[in-house]
């Protein structure tokens, strides 16, 4: 048995609702399994680089300015 679902307002610009009802019109959904949908994709994508920040946590970093001078020295500027 799924959880059930909640309630919330949201707000829209008018020109996404609209394509946001198209869409759904055309695809034969929801306005809610839409924007569930793009939300999921969303939050799965910070996920994914959360896990390519930890990743990479013991690699040196380099500052914009030192990037910018290892930028000049080679000539690239």
């Amino acid at each position: 048995m799924s959880d059930p679902s909640k309630r919330a307002t949201i707000y829209f610009e008018p020109a996404l609702h609209r394509a946001i009802r198209l869409k759904a019109a055309h695809t034969n959904r929801s306005l809610s399994e839409i924007v569930n949908d793009a939300v999921r994709w969303s939050l799965r994508e910070d996920q994914e680089d959360l896990a390519a920040f930890e990743d990479r946590i013991g690699e040196p970093t380099l500052s914009y300015e030192a990037l910018l001078k290892e930028l000049k020295a080679n000539g690239k500027l």
